[in-house]
């Protein structure tokens, strides 16, 4: 009976043993595509601080810099999730593949802007002046939106097709009146003899906001995932609002290339503001007039001006349900 009872207690064991070192469940495979920007930095935290571990997604986040990259992967299924400003989306979504935002992540408070002539004192003098931008990019759309507030369209300046850096390297130089830019550029260009500031994001809230964004498909079958991968962000921005300096350090390491600098890194997010959970449920609501809905519009309208896209969504049906509220 003693050696019955051995034998049971060992079987036992061997039972208890075998289920102690079986493999925990994996993690849910994520892939993320994003630009150098330091508005993505809580994405690292969210990584390296093992949020995105507590909700059960194993996450690797790829920099893609070229928009023209990064949403054609997405709409493809080649990546999972692309972080990209509201308006880039309107011209990447299709009644094939359909983008739906999910969340927000940053939003620009003084980092984009206008530098300009001294003599010109407002946007409405912009009029008939050589203006630097990127054409089809969040510095047109933002440029677009001051010129409509002041009573003109982009066919009223003088367009100069370039990045944010050789506008701003332009304006700098005297060969254009005006540049829409950023950081350093907008304290470069302010601070010649002939420049000032315009205008910068600071006078419009909400208007250059990155937004995570993922195909109807994918939310559709992976909607406890993108809960979970927003759960993380929010972690992350409390963190990083608890821990400025450590915080630095990881997003600049983690992001990389011209903000690898944790100095860098810190002057350049003092342009924008992370949203975290409040800012994300008052921005998502659909009856907020003055959130993501208030956007999409004018994004919708001005780029379907420009003919850079013609909208067949229903912007409302864009902003997915049930991940932030």
């Amino acid at each position: 009976m003693n050696k019955l009872i051995s034998r049971l207690g060992g079987a036992a064991l061997a039972v208890a043993t075998a289920f102690s070192m079986a493999p925990a469940q994996a993690a849910e495979k994520l892939t993320v595509g994003h630009s150098t920007w330091v508005g993505y930095g809580p994405l690292y935290i969210a990584r390296d601080k093992g949020f995105f571990e507590e909700e059960g997604l194993d996450v690797e986040l790829i920099v893609m810099e070229d928009t023209k990259t990064r949403m054609p992967a997405l709409a493809a299924g080649r990546i999972d999730v692309a972080v990209t400003t509201i308006d880039t989306v309107l011209g990447f979504t299709s009644p094939k593949r359909p983008l739906t935002y999910l969340f927000a992540l940053d939003d620009s408070a003084g980092g984009d802007g206008i530098v300009a002539n001294k003599d010109i004192k407002s946007v409405a003098d912009l009029k008939g002046k050589s203006v630097a931008y990127t054409e089809g990019s969040v510095s047109q759309f933002f440029l677009s939106v001051l010129l409509k507030e002041a009573g003109l369209k982009l066919s009223d300046v003088e367009t100069q097709n370039m990045t944010a850096g050789d506008a701003g390297a332009a304006f700098v130089a005297g060969r254009v009146d005006a540049a829409v830019t950023w950081e350093p550029w907008l304290t470069r260009g302010k601070d010649t003899e002939h420049g000032t500031l315009l205008i910068d994001s600071s006078a419009t809230p909400g208007l250059i906001t990155d937004v995570a964004v993922t195909t109807e498909k994918f939310l559709e079958d992976h909607k406890a995932e993108m809960q979970g991968f927003y759960k993380a962000w929010v972690k992350a921005v409390d963190w990083q609002k608890a821990n400025e300096k450590e915080a630095d350090e990881i997003m600049a390491k983690g992001v990389g290339g011209w903000l690898k600098d944790p100095a860098v890194f810190a002057e350049t997010r003092a342009g924008i503001v992370f949203y975290d959970g409040d800012m994300n449920v008052k921005f998502m609501d659909a009856s907020n007039a003055d959130g993501i809905l208030g956007t999409i519009a004018d994004a919708k309208a001005l780029g379907e001006e420009a003919g850079l896209f013609k909208l067949e969504s229903d912007p409302a049906s864009m902003v997915a349900t049930g991940i932030v509220q």
